[in-house]
């Protein structure tokens, strides 16, 4: 018979009892139970909040992760980490929180009650929580003596000293002590020096020795005990897998369901050693499935209808035993897989992950970045702010399309393959999981229709991605199944889903109507569309619909608006802080077809725009491991000869690093190539500034070696 729930506040002071215990830098033996919700979402897809602080991290499970159907949210590393307010990466990069100090729950992203509490509001919206949890090394060894971490624990990275946990010299992999080179990792094949060398200068633990086990148990145990149901383990790849295993057989059974926590391993692809590829290593749990990503981003940059060779692909491990995904913190920002930068096919490509039977899925939500090693919004301490959804977070796990596909996700769950794969051409697609649900994607310019096979009994279906069922209709487009035969207008860089679970019983004709504007908006504003018909806000500025950045000072949106129907509108720019500016004139109008699709493009009325130069730069640069290549210039776009603020190319094709940037027309730009080194120093190729004048419209192309 299932336990009550305790009061929160009840539940939170007894998930507490042993803080006293961490705060004496002391790691615990045991923790206080935790108690889980009464019931748990029946569904592997998670939610991978990176850097979401833990208050934040408890109002998205309230307010959408649980509603909304989630497994689980993953979270960054939660102890205590190295404090760089100065480093030559700059003011608190992220990457702090990979460089543990101690296994005291303090740090950037909030205290140890607050990340009780978070498990706490998670459990109760029926949420697991994962941890990413750095257990394969301590701070870098560059680290200088007197170092301190978020708690106020001192260290020293060339002592291999952490007093706080407490570590010591003998509980490291150290030149002369069982790895092979002068510290480093030489050869990324060869496993004794993966496993027992420093990656990135990071002190490497010695976790051939009981004692240090001992104590990496211990920590996962705390979190077990707070609540915790899983772990992404980072850096997996560089212990040996004996060693992993020992430290698994340690670990506590979950509190929330009694059972193992649930282990994500990354394992950096790349390798030609059998020994060091993902699929060697899911003895020990699941592994991050980096080949999937990749793919996924390849057909979404060319021909999605290769989607349907998805079987063939030479994948990491097989489709049981991965974690799935579009990206991570590390991918995006190397430009190997699709970002938030990438607009639409990013979008898409998470419809397509949700909804393609490979592994348990997962969608990435973290900040807007510029800078590779930028810190997270953060006060001047370094302490991670609140999500505030726009200009600088990311919020695609909250958003209309993503929840109706967790939905559909769960819905489709049982059925493990796909059917009836048609490629309409090379850009639209659509596909059923058995008869318990159908998707259509279009990644094309225009509107596609079509006749699909959906495997669904006859009837009206809600399209789960442009809105929500209501029991008896649709708040976003209705879809007609006849003979289990839909035919579907798939709006342009968008997708259709139906599922069994989403049946309306009346059909409500919607017309997904695209709103494209051109218009400047100054630092800290959005642009908007709100107007007479209540999808449009009703003309309350506050519930007016927020457009998607396209480049080029292009934005849209897709608003489900009633067919045949006159409707009145304009558009506006809004700061975070709800400050409204309207554009000039006359509400426009527009009046919609009977079914189908429609669109306008308008300009902001009182703008005066200028059309931005793509300019690509292509350098053939050759690098070592850990090295990036940058951009930098005397335009704003490139960073202003500022090198915290250079912009980085991508390695996708090495040795040729690329990037587009926009610049302003007509302009003299003088710029250089530079690189950053794994230890945060940067290396400028030799010789004068180059330059060039942009063009006054089209695009600009710079091929270059480096000096």
């Amino acid at each position: 018979m299932p336990h009550a729930k305790p009061p929160l506040r009840n539940r939170i002071r007894h998930l507490l009892a042993g803080a006293a215990i961490l705060a004496a830098g002391l790691t615990p033996l045991t923790a206080a139970p935790a108690h889980a919700a009464v019931t748990l979402n029946d569904s592997e897809v998670t939610a991978n909040l990176w850097e979401w602080n833990w208050k934040s991290v408890s109002a998205a499970c309230t307010n959408h992760l649980g509603p909304a159907g989630y497994g689980a949210v993953q979270v960054a590393p939660p102890q205590e980490s190295v404090s760089l307010p100065n480093s030559s990466d700059g003011v608190h990069p992220w990457y702090e929180v990979y460089q543990p100090v101690s296994y005291k729950l303090e740090s950037r992203l909030g205290t140890r009650q607050q990340f009780a509490a978070m498990i706490a509001a998670c459990h109760d919206a029926g949420v697991r929580v994962y941890v990413d949890a750095v257990v394969n090394h301590m701070a870098g060894v560059n680290n200088p003596a007197g170092t301190k971490g978020y708690a106020g624990s001192e260290f020293s990275g060339p002592g291999y000293s952490f007093p706080a946990v407490p570590y010591g010299a003998g509980d490291f992999h150290r030149p002369g002590d069982n790895c092979p080179t002068s510290g480093g990792i030489n050869d990324w094949n060869n496993e004794a020096q993966v496993t027992s060398c420093e990656l990135l200068q990071l002190a490497d633990l010695y976790t051939e020795k009981d004692s240090v086990r001992e104590k990496i148990a211990a920590y996962l145990n705390d979190l077990v005990g707070l609540g915790v149901d899983g772990f992404r383990v980072d850096a997996v790849k560089h212990i040996k897998k004996d060693d992993f295993a020992a430290i698994l057989s340690r670990v506590n059974n979950t509190v929330s369901e009694g059972r193992r926590p649930y282990v994500a391993q990354e394992i950096f692809d790349g390798a030609s050693n059998d020994a060091l590829k993902a699929r060697a290593f899911i003895g020990n749990g699941d592994v991050l499935d980096f080949a999937y990503a990749k793919g996924v981003k390849a057909q979404f940059q060319g021909s999605i209808a290769n989607l349907a060779t998805v079987p063939g692909w030479n994948l990491d491990a097989p489709g049981a035993n991965v974690f799935a995904m579009v990206t991570n913190h590390d991918l995006e920002r190397d430009g190997a897989v699709l970002s938030y930068k990438n607009g639409t096919d990013y979008v898409l490509a998470n419809y397509f992950v949700l909804a393609y039977p490979h592994g348990k899925p997962s969608v990435y939500d973290s900040f807007a970045w510029s800078n590779r090693n930028q810190s997270p919004p953060a006060d001047g301490n370094g302490y991670v702010s609140d999500t505030v959804c726009g200009s600088s977070w990311n919020c695609l796990t909250q958003s209309t399309g993503i929840k109706g596909m967790v939905g559909w996700a769960n819905t489709t769950r049982s059925v493990k393959t796909v059917s009836d794969f048609k490629a309409v051409n090379d850009h639209v697609i659509g596909f059923r999981r058995g008869d318990r649900g159908w998707i259509g994607i279009n990644d094309s310019g225009s509107a596609a229709t079509a006749e699909f096979a959906t495997g669904l009994a006859d009837g009206y279906y809600c399209d789960v991605i442009s809105g929500a069922p209501t029991g008896s209709g649709c708040t976003g487009t209705t879809v007609t199944v006849a003979g289990g035969k839909a035919t579907v207008t798939i709006p342009a860089g968008d997708a259709v889903a139906i599922h069994a679970n989403a049946k309306a019983t009346t059909g409500t004709v919607k017309v997904a109507t695209t709103f494209t504007v051109t218009a400047t908006p100054a630092g800290g504003q959005d642009l908007y569309v709100v107007g007479s018909d209540p999808a449009l806000g009703s003309w309350a500025p506050a519930d007016a619909v927020n457009l998607t950045a396209k480049g080029d000072n292009v934005f849209s949106g897709i608003v489900q608006l009633p067919g045949s129907t006159a409707v009145e509108y304009k558009y506006l720019k809004k700061t975070s802080a709800g400050v409204v500016t309207w554009e000039s004139g006359a509400n426009r109008t527009l009046t919609t077809p009977a079914a189908g699709t429609h669109a306008v493009t308008d300009a902001f009325r009182g703008d005066t725009v200028a059309s931005q130069i793509a300019t690509s730069f292509n350098a053939t640069v050759s690098t070592y491991y850990g090295q990036n290549v940058y951009v930098v210039g005397n335009v704003a776009a490139l960073g202003g000869w500022n090198p915290a603020a250079a912009v980085p190319l991508s390695s996708a094709d090495y040795p040729i690093w690329r990037v587009t940037v926009n610049l302003p027309p007509g302009t003299g730009v003088e710029y250089k190539y530079l690189k950053k080194n794994p230890d945060g120093s940067v290396t400028w190729e030799s010789g004068g500034n180059r330059a060039f004048t942009t063009p006054s419209t089209g695009t600009h192309t710079r091929n270059d070696t480096w000096k």
